[in-house]
């Protein structure tokens, strides 16, 4: 494969918090969505993520709880190890911009500075993660009853209790998630790395209103209503679904789920190996392991997971709610907020019903890490999600590192920004 020299997080632009969306689309979608809420205005220092994120004040709020509760001085595992472990899962996917903030807090925090020089300086309990944490980030369906039995059973040394365990997971997978859309949405890095520290010097408002960059000379006529048009198929596509009463057998419900799976393949993500900068390499272990396809071509294909056979709301809940209660409320409300997010419009019509779009969105995501839903005919997939998009949310999810300006700028061209911010939130809950 090719080579191509390091690249760390590109460094923050006069463009705003992202280099996919104009600090000016921010402020006014933000307006039309009173970003500025109280829940905003109230973090520490009006992040990047938390700008982006604010699109969505309902999510923030709600994300904002989560994170603040997995990071709260109170918990299984010290406060230095929890950051420590966000740095070890963000560093899977080469985040650059987790990596260093947490590498701030971890030292805030006390953390043990040698810790920072490597993994093979941790404490050989966190070092004994790595394997859950590789298989999380990018092969979920390989993680099996040895992974756990082999870090709490006795005879574990060192050996890992169940709520710190737990409470690991939690960490590892949050950071994984958040990983996705900071690449998903191109978000910078804060101008002052160490910003955690100290209060902002500027209101969010004030952060966000500068000097627009030099804008592009607007698209074509004969452009802008192809996109236009590509909106009006979309909705009739939808409608179509919605409409339809055709119904099929089991095996025929399994056998397009099986095509969509395989031509899910086909959608590959742009992966170009790159050697890690050393920021990063020092805390990744088989830097080689990345996602795969669920079934390669020309091998056997492990079995696929019914989601009917697991999932959050009859199995996931009451386990989380038994060994750390107060994560699993949290996570519940997470949960039932971002499947309900939805605004009834879609560029520019509004009063519409997007659940079809949004139930092809998280199904096909939960098809390409091999999770079938009997009920649901996976045909809609093919009819609602065009290419481009199929190929933005590959690239988000499995190689969230390889997301492009141009990826984000080929889909769902007339719609909102915040429509699209909306499908990133949509990626971290799946």
């Amino acid at each position: 494969m090719k080579e191509e020299s390091a690249v760390e997080v590109p460094q923050p632009l006069p463009s705003g918090p992202s280099a996919f969306i104009p600090a000016q689309v921010i402020l006014d979608e933000g307006a039309r969505q009173e970003v500025m809420t109280d829940t905003l205005l109230s973090v520490s220092h009006a992040d990047h993520i938390a700008t982006i994120m604010g699109l969505h004040p309902a999510y923030l709020g709600c994300f904002l709880r989560t994170q603040n509760a997995l990071l709260q001085p109170d918990g299984p595992l010290p406060l230095p190890w929890r950051h420590y472990i966000i740095i070890m899962a963000s560093a899977r996917h080469q985040c650059s911009y987790l990596v260093k903030l947490h590498s701030s807090a971890f030292q805030l925090a006390g953390g043990d500075e040698s810790w920072l020089r490597g993994l093979h300086c941790a404490p050989p309990k966190i070092q004994r993660l790595q394997t859950l944490n590789k298989l999380l980030a990018h092969r979920p369906w390989l993680i099996t009853q040895e992974h756990i039995q082999e870090l709490v059973c006795p005879g574990a040394d060192p050996r890992w209790s169940l709520a710190e365990l737990i409470q690991a997971v939690v960490l590892m997978s949050h950071a994984h998630s958040l990983a996705s859309f900071i690449w998903g949405c191109g978000i910078h890095p804060e101008p002052d790395s160490t910003a955690e520290q100290h209060p902002p010097s500027a209101s969010p408002a004030e952060r966000l209103a500068q000097p627009p960059p030099p804008q592009r000379e607007d698209p074509n006529r004969q452009e802008w209503t192809e996109a236009v048009n590509e909106v009006q198929l979309l909705m009739e596509k939808m409608m179509l679904v919605q409409q339809q009463e055709e119904e099929f057998t089991p095996e025929e419900m399994v056998t397009r789920f099986e095509r969509e799976r395989t031509e899910s393949i086909l959608e590959p993500a742009e992966v170009v190996r790159a050697a890690l900068p050393d920021s990063i390499s020092r805390f990744v272990q088989d830097p080689d392991f990345i996602y795969q396809d669920f079934s390669p071509r020309g091998e056997q294909s492990p079995p696929t997971m019914r989601a009917q056979d697991y999932s959050w709301e009859d199995h996931g809940f009451s386990l989380m709610n038994r060994l750390y209660g107060e994560m699993a409320q949290l996570l519940d409300e997470k949960f039932q907020v971002v499947c309900a997010l939805t605004y009834h419009t879609m560029a520019m019509h509004t009063h519409v019903d997007t659940s079809t779009l949004r139930k092809a969105l998280w199904n096909y995501i939960h098809c390409i890490y091999g999770i079938r839903h009997d009920d649901y005919d996976y045909g809609e997939v093919n009819q609602l999600l065009e290419r481009s998009l199929k190929v933005f949310v590959k690239t988000a999810a499995c190689h969230p590192e390889k997301t492009t300006l141009r990826m984000y700028s080929s889909f769902w061209r007339q719609f909102l920004h915040s429509e699209k911010v909306c499908n990133g939130e949509g990626i971290i809950y799946f």
